[in-house]
């Protein structure tokens, strides 16, 4: 677990790299953690004005780590038999990680590359500022037929029509039409990304860090005024109601379990790769 996220800070900005390459980045509990902790580490350090979070590799991040060993819960699970039943504390363990980025009082940027899906969204759009590759893949594909996000952040960042769309089909776009869309900040070109973000970045690290407090603190109270905290808190009883208790919840794991985890995403994507959409 040492190595998940590689940490450095220097020239007012700290950078978090989420490092399992070689699994795409999957979001596991041991990289949850590590980021949380070096969010943390970032808003404490009085050298720090921005953060940036981005991924080595081919990717930015598939996603949650479904393989993940649930014996190794994070911290606020609550394994009690009086909630266990009918809670769903994996949900609720995502949505206090993703508000530490929200509550946060400095800046989080995302650089996003390649993929980023289902879990990577999460994370991505609960930050701050999102500069995104042309060509990147984003998108929500279990909500094909696994469950609601674990962090509803659909209505918050996108149109109604854009929101009902993606949420309902668990369609990608690619990284230039979700900035069309408004979805993230801006998106470059794959070639450029590295280097339009560094300029985006070396100006920001220079406001007074108090001023970029308040400027982000001012933003978040007016989607907190209407209400968005109240709905991501409500995230993990759609994903119980969803993921555990509709009729046909348990599909998707029947079919990963019999025939193996590619199966059951090809029984979930099929129907939409038919008529070409991706992933």
């Amino acid at each position: 677990m040492d190595d998940l996220i590689v940490y450095s800070a220097a020239d007012r900005i700290a950078r978090i790299t989420l490092n399992r390459p070689d699994k795409r980045n999957a979001l596991s509990f041991g990289l949850r953690r590590q980021l949380v902790d070096s969010l943390r580490k970032a808003e404490r350090d009085d050298a720090v004005s921005v953060i940036l979070i981005n991924g080595e590799g081919p990717a930015f991040s598939a996603g949650y780590d479904l393989s993940d060993d649930r014996a190794v819960r994070p911290e606020g699970w609550l394994a009690s038999e009086h909630y266990s039943s009918w809670s769903d504390q994996y949900a609720r363990s995502i949505y206090r990680d993703w508000m530490v980025i929200w509550d946060l009082m400095k800046p989080v940027v995302a650089k996003v590359h390649g993929y980023c899906l289902a879990g990577g969204t999460e994370l991505m759009s609960m930050c701050d500022i999102a500069f995104v590759a042309d060509d990147a893949v984003i998108g929500y594909p279990p909500m094909r037929g696994m469950s609601t996000p674990d962090t509803l952040y659909f209505p918050w960042k996108l149109t109604m029509a854009q929101a009902k769309y993606l949420q309902l089909t668990g369609n990608s776009v690619t990284g230039k039409e979700a900035a069309a869309m408004g979805w993230v900040a801006k998106s470059f070109p794959a070639d450029q990304l590295d280097q339009q973000t560094e300029r985006e970045l070396r100006p920001l690290a220079e406001v007074d860090p108090a001023l970029l407090a308040a400027n982000k603190a001012s933003v978040n109270q007016a989607y907190e005024i209407m209400g968005m905290r109240t709905h991501l808190q409500a995230g993990w009883q759609w994903h119980q109601l969803s993921g555990s208790d509709r009729t046909r919840a348990s599909e998707f794991g029947a079919i990963a379990r019999k025939e193996g985890l590619r199966a059951a995403i090809e029984w979930r994507d099929a129907p939409f790769r038919r008529e070409g959409f991706q992933p």
